[in-house]
């Protein structure tokens, strides 16, 4: 989505790719998971979107500061996304490589309560998740967009011609493991 969004100009896209050690936005970021107050300002100095993680645990605060803003929730089945976690996220959770980083104290302290690794109680996080999300944003200001859904919805929604090129694909289990080897 990511690709997706910079490629219809709406970027640039703030991604958790984007807050490695050497980024000007790391501190910031990691002060505001480990409790300081948001100065939003700051956390997306450069950015116009922002999608996954850590932008998206905030997005109760984010729909209240950006009134205007379009809020896009990308929707897979539950166990599709817990396939997809399992083999990417929590890997890198358990591993245990990086115990003060966003994934440790994000991620499985905050969005999945020291449980990121019981599947039960994750799919249970992630579903009662997008029931908020669905339940709380404006009809008219959300867009669900499935995986595998193409450009077609996402331009009709913002507004914008489809690209004459295929829709991006990246953040393969593969990707993302080789990345964070």
């Amino acid at each position: 989505m990511r690709k997706a969004l910079n490629i219809l100009g709406t970027g640039p896209t703030h991604h958790m790719r984007e807050l490695g050690e050497d980024s000007p936005l790391h501190e910031p970021w990691q002060a505001l998971v480990g409790g300081a107050a948001p100065d939003w300002e700051v956390l997306f100095n450069g950015y116009q979107a922002c999608v996954d993680w850590p932008s998206a645990h905030y997005w109760r605060q984010l729909i209240k500061e950006f009134p205007n803003a379009k809020v896009l929730l990308t929707m897979r089945s539950a166990e599709s996304w817990w396939e997809s976690f399992e083999a990417t996220i929590l890997q890198h959770i358990l591993s245990g490589r990086h115990p003060d980083g966003f994934a440790q104290r994000l991620v499985a302290a905050q969005v999945f309560e020291g449980r990121p690794d019981d599947k039960r109680h994750a799919i249970a996080m992630y579903t009662r998740n997008v029931e908020e999300v669905i339940a709380t944003v404006e009809p008219d200001r959300l867009l669900i967009h499935n995986l595998g859904d193409g450009w077609e919805p996402l331009c009709k929604w913002l507004d914008v011609p489809v690209p004459d090129r295929p829709y991006p694909q990246g953040n393969s289990t593969e990707e993302f493991n080789r990345r964070l080897a």
